[in-house]
């Protein structure tokens, strides 16, 4: 199968990780056999409009300017690229992508499927409650978008259910969560102490992985991480990952005087950051109860198990399905029960082993992107069918 697949953001940017999610499932493509076109958006217009071959895969970069005469010159170019495809990908509601594939598709009378990862026009009204216009924008995208798509894949049961209410027939919505490489904990092992000796680590490492922007809730992290220390626990405190709250947790780490106790590495490679993670003893991943948290799957839960790492996590959405039973879940929102569960963890061996190996068993079980590329596989044979149904 010829398959195109289009990200409105830039595979190779640090700031932009989510990525990882469809060159991952490209990959596994390739594996099978298929041929992939994969088409994304640089962060530098400089990077615009050129071809390339990685891994097998022709990847094509457009312009994400926003102008008229780019936005054209993007659909022109997205359109010759579906022509010679069975099937059109995209993933997210931005237009700068959406758009171009739904013309494509129209033009070239192809299938199409939608990715949908994330409750988007949530995420924007968090960082930018004032801005209604582009608000409204992106919630008019989102809605609209999964009923003329031809199929639907869906990265938690929330989002399967907002599909349901948007009138999504469910014989097209394809549950196809984040996944994980089943190798990580194999790859880098060595690098453990390497990150350990950099950073000056010879106690228990805790570890929070992810963007440091809205929505991301490390604050309760930095706020657990005070009260383990002082309940007297010799731990130190890792954040990893960059954003603009990063001043903010650091300024918050001096006011509860544990800034001795915390380090910020900042951001590093998507392909590094296991080696970190590897270093740690317990790993955490804290949300709050919201509309944008039971849309999520997280990556850094499944890149966690992977690496053979007890987990303390907050119950809410698709979290409480990826780790309960192989990892710690506490009430959402609360600091207070996130270090009861750091500390539970630091003082049981037993059971930081236990949980190790039972997370590994579920990431190859089933939250890898092999699996992940299946369910969007089958989604495409739908999309197939219906289509020869069309014609």
């Amino acid at each position: 199968m010829n398959i195109l697949m289009i990200h409105p953001h830039d595979i190779y940017s640090q700031s932009e990780p989510w990525t990882i999610r469809i060159k991952r499932i490209a990959a596994e493509f390739i594996k099978k056999g298929h041929s992939v076109k994969l088409v994304y958006f640089p962060e530098d217009k400089k990077n615009a409009y050129k071809r390339d071959v990685e891994n097998n895969i022709e990847i094509f970069s457009m312009n994400r300017i926003v102008s008229s005469f780019v936005f054209f010159r993007n659909i022109i170019n997205i359109v010759k690229l579906a022509q010679e495809c069975d099937i059109i990908h995209f993933q997210k509601c931005h237009y700068t992508a959406s758009l171009p594939a739904l013309i494509a598709a129209f033009i070239c009378d192809k299938p199409i499927h939608y990715d949908w990862d994330d409750w988007e026009t949530k995420i924007f009204y968090y960082s930018n409650p004032h801005q209604k216009f582009v608000g409204e924008f992106i919630n008019m995208f989102e809605k609209l978008i999964p009923q003329v798509v031809d199929t639907v894949s869906v990265s938690s049961s929330y989002i399967n259910d907002l599909c349901v209410k948007r009138g999504v027939n469910p014989e097209n919505i394809f549950f196809a969560p984040v996944g994980a490489d089943v190798r990580k904990s194999e790859n880098n092992s060595h690098n453990n102490e390497k990150i350990r000796e950099k950073y000056g680590v010879f106690n228990k490492l805790v570890l929070y992985v992810g963007q440091l922007h809205g929505g991301q809730y490390a604050e309760l992290f930095v706020k657990a991480a005070h009260i383990v220390v002082e309940s007297g626990f010799d731990a130190t405190f890792m954040i990893l990952g960059d954003g603009y709250r990063l001043s903010e947790l650091k300024r918050l780490a001096v006011k509860l005087n544990i800034e001795s106790r915390c380090i910020f590495p900042g951001a590093v490679k998507h392909k590094i950051v296991s080696e970190y993670i590897l270093a740690a003893d317990v790993c955490a991943a804290c949300f709050e109860d919201n509309e944008i948290t039971r849309c999520k799957s997280p990556l850094k839960i499944v890149e966690y198990l992977a690496c053979g790492k007890p987990i303390v996590a907050s119950n809410v959405g698709e979290v409480r399905n990826m780790v309960g039973g192989v990892g710690v879940l506490v009430e959402p929102g609360s600091s207070k029960l996130l270090a009861h569960g750091i500390m539970n963890l630091l003082k049981n061996d037993t059971l930081r082993e236990n949980l190790s190996e039972w997370g590994k068993e579920r990431i190859s079980r089933k939250y890898n992107w092999e699996a992940t590329a299946n369910s969007i596989f089958k989604a495409y044979e739908r999309g197939l069918k219906k289509n020869k149904v069309k014609l």
